[in-house]
C-alpha cells in the first residue's frame, strides 16, 4: 500500500508521518518511509537547491520540474522497488503538493502538472493522501525555526496553498482525505489511522 501525508507549512505532517509509520510496524507491516523532494542521493541535492539556496533565482516553471525530477528518481529508486516488495510506503509528501503549491498557488496551469507528474512518476499515485489542514496563519505560528525557501513566500500564498489542497480534495474524495490538524497530536493521529482503516 501506498500512503502520503501532505499538508500547508507548519500542521505537523512529518510527526504525523513517524508516528504512522511506527503504529503500523507495531501492526506488523513492514513500512518504509520516504520525504518528496529526498531520500535518494539525487533528491536530497535537489531538495538542498530548492528549499536552502535563497542565492539563486528559480523560475516557478523550473522550481516545478526540479521537484518532478527528485520525484522521478524517489518513485524509480525506493517506492516502487519497495512496493514491488509487499512493504507499505508513506511518503512525506508527493505530487500533489507539486500540484497545490506550483499550480493553485504558484500560478501554473493544474492540468499540465497533474500530465507532467504522472510522466515523472509512470502513473504511480498513492491509494490514499491524507491532506492535514488547518488556517494558513495559525499554522505559520507553529514554524518556530528559520524558515525555508518555499516557507517564505509570503501570508498569500500560503492561504492559496490551503485553498489548493481543499479544492483538489473536493474533486477526489475517494483517494484524498483532509482531516482537521489543529487538535492534539494523538488526536489527529488518531483520525489519520480511522481514516486508513476505512480503506484497507
Amino acid at each position: 500500500m501506498f500512503l502520503s501525508i501532505d499538508d500547508g507549512d507548519g500542521t505537523g505532517r512529518s510527526t504525523q508521518t513517524a508516528l504512522l509509520a511506527e503504529f503500523l510496524r507495531r501492526s506488523g507491516r513492514e513500512a518504509v518511509v520516504c520525504r518528496d523532494p529526498g531520500s535518494t542521493r539525487l533528491g536530497e541535492a535537489v531538495r538542498e537547491l530548492l528549499l536552502s539556496r535563497t542565492d539563486l533565482r528559480i523560475d516557478r516553471r523550473a522550481e516545478m520540474l526540479l521537484y518532478m525530477a527528485a520525484r522521478a528518481q524517489l518513485t524509480e529508486e525506493l517506492i516502487r522497488p519497495a512496493l514491488e516488495q509487499g512493504k507499505t510506503v508513506i511518503s512525506d509528501r508527493y505530487l500533489l503538493a507539486n500540484v497545490v503549491y506550483q499550480g493553485h498557488a504558484g500560478g501554473l496551469d493544474v492540468g499540465q502538472l497533474w500530465e507532467v507528474g504522472r510522466a515523472a512518476t509512470c502513473g504511480l499515485q498513492p491509494d490514499l493522501t491524507v491532506v492535514l489542514d488547518m488556517p494558513a496563519a495559525a499554522a505559520a505560528t507553529r514554524l518556530q525555526r528559520r524558515l525555508d525557501r518555499m516557507e517564505q513566500q509570503g501570508d498569500a500564498f500560503h492561504v492559496r496553498v490551503r485553498e489548493g489542497f481543499l479544492a483538489e480534495a473536493a474533486k477526489a474524495p475517494e483517494r484524498i482525505v483532509v482531516i482537521d490538524a489543529s487538535p492534539p497530536i494523538d488526536e489527529v493521529q488518531s483520525a489519520i489511522r480511522k481514516a486508513l482503516a476505512l480503506r484497507t
